[in-house]
């Protein structure tokens, strides 16, 4: 039952692999420790600023994201209106 369509097994990366020493939780951690405190959790949102996720996202990523394939799209499309619907030459 559940539907799981034999994709029951997930596999997750290894947990030891994200560390938090180095990014902004270090700072969060130390002061926890000040207090007495500990943030057991805080590996598992270590990886938000390490690796491919660590790059600042930028307006020209946001914008040209897509832009050439978009383009690509755009060309095919244009020729192929040409190609099978000519304009009319003369009048409105």
């Amino acid at each position: 039952m559940g539907g799981d369509h034999g994709h029951s097994k997930v596999n997750l990366p290894d947990l030891k692999q994200w560390k938090w020493e180095g990014t902004p939780l270090e700072v969060t951690q130390q002061r926890l420790k000040a207090r007495g405190l500990n943030d057991p959790w805080a590996s598992n949102e270590a990886w938000r600023y390490q690796g491919g996720f660590a790059r600042a996202v930028t307006l020209s990523d946001v914008l040209l994201r897509g832009f050439k394939w978009g383009f690509a799209a755009f060309t095919v499309a244009l020729a192929v209106e040409y190609a099978l619907f000519p304009p009319k030459k003369g009048g409105h």
